[in-house]
């Protein structure tokens, strides 16, 4: 089998492998069970293992197109603002490198040919800078898994890619986690007191700072420019 070849079966083995998950997600009932209660029983079963299963859960969930918002809610949701946090920022990190090694095993060669002059100085661009474009990206709120699979055509280098990933991610996922994480906390509590507190003034002013912050980025990025 030619290169040429050998690089459309990759290709359309990733068309497959994309269309596929996202089939399994939409037509069937695998989003009945990533709700709090199903997913906590499981978890609840799993004891010590529980934050194992739910990263094994969550990386799985970037692979299969599931919206990262609905997992990272639940995993606030059952662990708490903290500890939710934790453990989702290892299983986002998981899958976006599962992504990514996808993406790059079954569609670089393909993209690669398709690269002509005009395209070829942005994907040297991106090797060159990969880091700072993916933090970029991360920070301005970029669709996750799209963006875990697209980045494995380009030339960025993966560990460029993972460490742009880590600490782009971390600022919106803690805002989120601690926000749904805090409520949670209250809601089990029943002292809905506590919604009058400075934590819940807190969490939601981190909240709604973080509609905010791909703006900011972009005009801080327009200056410096």
């Amino acid at each position: 089998m030619g290169h040429k070849s050998k690089a459309t079966l990759k290709i359309i083995l990733l068309v497959v492998f994309i269309l596929t998950a996202i089939a399994l997600v939409r037509l069937t009932p695998v989003m009945t069970y990533l709700t709090p209660e199903s997913l906590g029983g499981l978890l609840e079963k799993a004891g010590l293992w529980a934050p194992l299963v739910f990263i094994a859960v969550y990386a799985a969930g970037v692979c299969l197109f599931v919206p990262g918002t609905l997992l990272t809610g639940l995993g606030a949701a059952i662990f708490g603002p903290y500890w939710g946090f934790l453990w989702v920022w290892i299983g986002a990190m998981i899958g976006a490198a599962a992504a990514f090694i996808i993406g790059r095993t079954l569609g670089r060669e393909f993209a690669a040919s398709l690269v002509g002059d005009k395209l070829r100085k942005y994907d040297d661009g991106i090797e060159r800078n990969g880091f700072a474009t993916v933090l970029y990206l991360r920070l301005v709120y970029f669709p996750f898994t799209p963006m875990n699979f697209g980045m494995g055509l380009t030339k960025v280098r993966f560990w460029d890619y993972l460490s742009g990933t880590g600490l782009g991610i971390i600022v919106g996922t803690f805002i989120f986690t601690f926000f749904i994480g805090t409520l949670k906390d209250i809601w089990v509590s029943g002292n809905w007191g506590q919604l009058i507190s400075i934590k819940v003034f807190f969490s939601i002013a981190l909240f709604v700072f973080s509609f905010f912050i791909p703006k900011m980025i972009k005009k801080i990025r327009a200056v410096a420019s």
